[in-house]
């Protein structure tokens, strides 16, 4: 699923984006599709980058091929361009649609400066978005704090020079498999979700143990020093299986599960929260 943080939108339609080297890409054809409102953005595109090339403006420098979630879930290398190039695609298309554009792509910018600069406004702007869905203020807390111990992971991952999203993804299933003995993919597939994020159908005990794990491979490819994907992958599978004996433990003193079918597609984390609390009572 594309992360609400990944997608945004312009008038309706939405535009893809990704972060790359300190800054937001967003998808040249949902960019173009969104001007245009043309149902063949694709090859409106490709005609367009020709006539470019045409004027002298150097494609190969400003456009970045980056991995976007497609509509079918899956992850495809796609043209992005940063805001700056963004502003000089938008000149390229006749739009009534452009000044409109530009001031919203502007805005997206300045929102990211200001979250780089206070981190807790980003944090208080989540918190917000999952307060609007539904979620109880001790599970958006925790929720918030696993994304900060993702992030920490994601950017140790980075300096050790794993730098794929493909090579992401699998040491991500490694460490949920030692973890919960499921993939993140087996796992949404037991909740039975789709697309959906996995995370935020968790309960408070899947989301602390998905902590734990995440943290604890952090904390291991640091103080070994593991270098490229290899090595990470041992880590990995070492931080996913400390967090795993933790949940057995757990399962075997409190004699039931941490691994729950339980999701919130249907009725909101505080609903149900309440409903358990008042069959507890």
């Amino acid at each position: 699923m594309i992360k609400e943080k990944e997608l945004i939108v312009f008038q309706g339609k939405k535009i893809r984006r990704t972060w790359f080297n300190d800054e937001w890409w967003f998808s040249v054809v949902d960019i173009i599709e969104a001007l245009t409102e043309s149902r063949r953005a694709r090859k409106y595109w490709s005609d367009l980058k020709k006539r470019l090339a045409e004027e002298g403006f150097e494609l190969s420098a400003k456009i970045g091929q980056l991995n976007l979630i497609s509509s079918d879930g899956k992850s495809y290398s796609t043209d992005c361009v940063n805001t700056k190039n963004a502003f000089r695609l938008i000149q390229s298309i006749p739009s009534k649609k452009a000044e409109p554009f530009k001031q919203w792509l502007a805005q997206v910018g300045y929102d990211r400066v200001q979250e780089i600069q206070d981190p807790e406004l980003a944090q208080a702007r989540m918190k917000e978005l999952y307060k609007a869905k539904g979620y109880s203020d001790d599970w958006i807390e925790k929720r918030v704090r696993g994304i900060a111990v993702r992030d920490e992971l994601t950017d140790e991952w980075r300096k050790r020079g794993v730098l794929e999203e493909r090579e992401y993804a699998i040491l991500t299933a490694e460490i949920s498999n030692a973890t919960f003995g499921m993939t993140p993919s087996e796992y949404k597939e037991f909740k039975g979700l789709k697309r959906e994020n996995l995370r935020d159908h968790m309960n408070d005990l899947e989301l602390i143990f998905t902590m734990l794990g995440d943290a604890s491979t952090t904390k291991i490819a640091r103080n070994k020093n593991m270098k490229g994907f290899v090595e990470n992958k041992q880590a990995a599978k070492e931080g996913g299986a400390v967090a795993g004996m933790a949940r057995k433990e757990l399962e075997k003193r409190s004699g039931g599960s941490v691994v729950s079918q339980e999701n919130y597609l249907d009725e909101p984390e505080k609903i149900k929260k309440k409903q358990v609390k008042g069959r507890r009572a």
